[in-house]
C-alpha cells in the first residue's frame, strides 16, 4: 500500500496498510503539529501539559475508548484520545500510553499536537477543538491491487454511503464496520470511524468530505484508507478489524452490509516487528491436527478452557488452547493472552504461533512443549528422581530471566499474576517458559502498583497484600518467584505440607530450618548428593527473601537475578514469610478438571473486594 499525506509530506510505509517504526510498542500512522512554531513551551504551560497526558494515559483504562477536557484557566491545555470503535479497552489503554508519551516527542515544544497510531488518536492544543471537524490536511494509503471494473467502484463507493447512514444516523455510534459480497467467491469490507465529539452531523460532513476526495485518490484500488485527523474511512478485500466486545452491543443490520461479533483480536503485534500479524488458521486445520478435538489429544482441561495436543499436516506438533463457550471471564483471559504473549518475546516465555475466530471459537495456537508442566515432575515422586540440584538451578534460573523481562526489560512492565508450577512449561532440553497470561496486567512509566476489586490467582502463591487488599505489583509476582524456588529446592508444593506431621507451609518449614541451620537436611532427598551445599543454601535464602510479608522487603527480579549468579554476593537476612492462604469459600473457587487430586494451592480463587 502506497501511503501519502496531502499537503505536507512525512512519513513512509511498509506492507498493506501499515507504516512501520521498528521497535516502536505502536504502528506509527502520522502526525501534525497543525502549524504551530517551535518555541519553549512555558513551565505553567508545560505542567499542565504534563497533567493531561498522564490523564489520558490513566482515563484509558476505564473509559470507553474516548474523552477529552481541559486542564488550568489560565494558562489551559485542552486534550482528547479517540480509539477506533473496534478496538477493545486494554488495547485502547495500551495504544494512548504509548501515544502519550510520543506525542511531545513528534512535536516538539510546539502548544499542539495531533499524533495518530493504527489504532488510536491523541491531540492536545492551547485551544479548545472539541466538537469541531477537521477535513484538511488528509492522509491516504493505497493497496497494491487495483480495482478490476467500474462495477465495484460503484458498489464500493454505495457500501461506503451505507456504513455513513448507519454510523450518523441509525446507530448514532459515530463509527461502522461490515462488509459485502462483492461476487460468489469475493467480499469486500469496510469502516468509517468518527471523533465521538462531533454531532452525527459533523460526523457526517466529515465522512462525506473524506468520500469525495477518494474520487480522485483512492476508489481504483481496491484497498485504502483516508484519515482527516476526526474521521476515517477504509475499504479492503481481507478483513482488518480488530474485533473485540464493543461492537456486540450494535444491532445487526438487515442488508448486505453483516456484522462481525468474535471475542478477541485478528491483528497482533510482535516485539521484534510491532507490525507482524498473527497468523491466521482454518478451524478445518485446527479440526484435523486434534482429531476433532478428541480426548486422546486432550492434555489438560481447565475453568476457562482446554488445551489439545496437535499435529499438522508437515508434522509440526502444536499445543491449542480452545476457549469455552460458556466462560464469559474466559474470553477476557483470552484476550488478555493474545494481547500480551503476541507482544512479548523471551526465550523464558512460551511462543504463541497462531490464533482461530471461526465459527464462533476462540483458539490460540501455541509452540508445543512435549516435557509438560514443571508441577508434572516436580511434585511426583518417580519423575522428580530425574530432576538433579543443576537441572532444578538452571529451571530457578530461566524462570527468573522471564520474570525480569516481563517486569523490566519489555515494552511496558507486565504483572503476571499467576505465576504457579503448573504454568512454568518445559521444552525437548528441559529450559523454562512462562505460560497462561489471562491474568496479566500492564504498568505505565512510573506507576509502581495497582489495586483490583476483584483477586484472582492461585492458593499458596497469591501475596498477602494482594490477597487482602487487592494490590498488585512487581513485588507480587516475586512473592510467587520466591514459592516457587522453595518449591523446587524442596519438591513440596507450599501448601502441601499444610496440616501434615508438620502441621505448617513450606514457606514456614523453610524459614525455621533455615534459621536452624538445618535446612539442606531437610531439603528434597531425591536430590541426594547431586547438589552443591552453598548453593542450595543461597536459593533458599532467596527464595525467603522473596516472600517476605511486606513487600518493600522483597527485592527487585533484577536483583534477584544477580543474586542468584553471584556467590560472593552478602544477602540481607529475611524476615518471617507471609502468611499462608487457608482455604476460602468453594464457591469462590475454580478447580483444574483433570487433576483428580487437587491440592489447595492447585486451586485458583476469585475474590470481589469490598468498596
Amino acid at each position: 500500500m502506497v501511503v501519502t499525506q496531502t499537503c505536507f509530506g512525512f512519513f513512509l510505509l511498509l506492507s498493506w496498510g501499515i507504516i512501520v517504526t521498528k521497535a516502536k510498542a505502536q504502528i506509527f500512522m502520522g502526525s501534525n503539529c497543525q502549524n504551530t512554531s517551535p518555541e519553549p513551551l512555558s513551565s505553567a504551560y508545560q505542567a499542565n501539559l504534563d497533567k493531561i497526558l498522564a490523564w489520558m494515559s490513566s482515563d484509558a483504562a476505564t473509559s470507553k475508548g474516548y474523552n477529552h477536557t481541559r486542564i488550568g484557566i489560565d494558562t489551559p491545555v485542552y486534550g482528547q484520545y479517540e480509539c477506533r470503535g473496534d478496538v477493545a479497552e486494554n488495547f485502547c489503554q495500551f495504544c494512548v500510553s504509548f501515544a502519550s508519551r510520543e506525542a511531545p516527542k513528534r512535536c516538539p515544544n510546539r502548544v499542539s499536537a495531533i499524533v495518530w497510531y493504527e489504532y488510536c488518536m491523541l491531540r492536545y492544543s492551547n485551544e479548545s477543538f472539541f466538537g469541531k471537524i477537521l477535513t484538511h490536511p488528509t492522509w491516504h494509503g493505497l493497496g497494491t491491487k487495483n480495482v478490476s471494473n467500474m462495477e465495484e467502484v460503484r458498489r464500493g463507493e454505495g457500501f461506503v454511503k451505507s456504513m455513513i447512514t448507519k454510523a450518523t444516523q441509525e446507530t448514532n455510534h459515530l463509527y461502522y464496520l461490515g462488509s459485502f459480497n462483492l461476487s460468489s467467491t469475493q467480499k469486500r469490507f469496510g469502516m468509517v470511524h468518527c471523533g465521538r465529539d462531533l454531532s452525527n452531523e459533523s460526523c457526517r460532513q466529515c465522512l462525506e468530505a473524506l468520500l469525495e476526495q477518494t474520487q480522485k485518490c483512492c476508489e481504483q484500488n481496491i484497498g485504502w484508507f483516508i484519515w482527516s485527523g476526526t474521521c476515517m474511512i477504509r475499504y479492503d478485500d481481507q478483513m482488518f478489524y480488530r474485533l473485540s466486545n464493543q461492537t456486540s452491543s450494535l444491532p445487526p443490520s438487515n442488508d448486505e452490509t453483516d456484522w462481525f461479533r468474535p471475542s478477541s483480536f485478528h491483528k497482533i503485534q510482535t516485539e521484534e516487528s510491532w507490525s507482524a500479524e498473527l497468523p491466521i488458521i482454518p478451524l478445518t486445520t485446527i479440526l484435523q491436527s486434534t482429531d476433532n478435538f478428541s480426548e486422546a489429544c486432550k492434555l489438560g482441561e481447565g475453568g476457562f478452557g482446554t488445551v489439545y495436543k496437535g499435529i499438522l499436516g508437515d508434522g509440526t506438533q502444536i499445543a491449542v488452547k480452545r476457549l469455552s463457550k460458556f466462560s464469559g471471564q474466559g474470553s477476557e483471559e483470552f484476550n488478555n493472552e493474545v494481547l500480551f504473549i503476541a507482544n512479548l518475546q523471551h526465550r523464558n516465555l512460551v511462543r504463541l504461533l497462531a490464533c482461530c475466530l471461526d465459527e464462533n471459537e476462540s483458539i490460540l495456537v501455541y509452540e508445543y512443549l512435549p516435557n509438560k508442566s514443571l508441577d508434572f515432575h516436580l511434585f511426583d515422586d518417580e519423575k522428580r528422581k530425574q530432576f538433579d540440584w543443576k537441572l532444578r538451578l538452571r529451571i530457578i534460573n530461566g524462570i527468573a530471566k522471564g520474570i525480569l523481562y516481563l517486569h523490566e526489560d519489555s515494552r511496558v512492565t507486565v504483572i503476571h499474576r499467576d505465576l504457579k508450577a503448573s504454568n512454568v512449561l518445559l521444552d525437548h532440553v528441559m529450559n523454562p517458559k512462562i505460560s497462561d497470561f489471562g491474568l496479566a496486567r500492564a504498568f505505565e512509566i512510573g506507576q509502581k502498583q495497582a489495586k483490583t476489586k476483584r483477586v484472582m490467582g492461585t492458593y499458596g502463591y497469591m501475596a498477602p497484600e494482594y490477597v487482602m487488599q487487592g494490590l498488585f505489583s512487581v513485588k507480587s509476582d516475586v512473592f510467587s518467584f520466591g514459592v516457587l524456588v522453595l518449591e523446587i529446592i524442596y519438591g513440596r508444593k507450599n501448601n502441601g505440607l499444610y496440616m501434615s506431621e508438620h502441621g505448617q507451609t513450606l514457606l514456614l518449614y523453610a524459614w525455621r530450618t533455615w534459621g536452624a541451620g538445618k535446612c539442606l537436611e531437610t531439603i528434597d532427598p531425591m536430590l541426594e548428593k547431586s547438589f552443591l551445599g552453598s548453593e542450595v543454601e543461597r536459593c533458599i535464602h532467596i527464595g525467603l527473601l522473596c516472600v517476605q510479608e511486606d513487600a518493600k522487603d522483597r527485592p527487585t527480579m533484577s536483583q534477584v537475578v544477580l543474586m542468584l549468579a553471584s556467590d560472593t554476593m552478602i544477602l540481607p537476612k529475611p524476615k518471617h514469610p507471609a502468611f499462608s492462604i487457608g482455604i476460602m469459600a468453594s464457591e469462590e473457587v475454580y478447580t483444574s478438571k483433570s487433576s483428580k487430586n487437587v491440592s489447595n494451592n492447585d486451586l485458583t480463587v476469585s475474590v470481589s473486594l469490598p468498596r
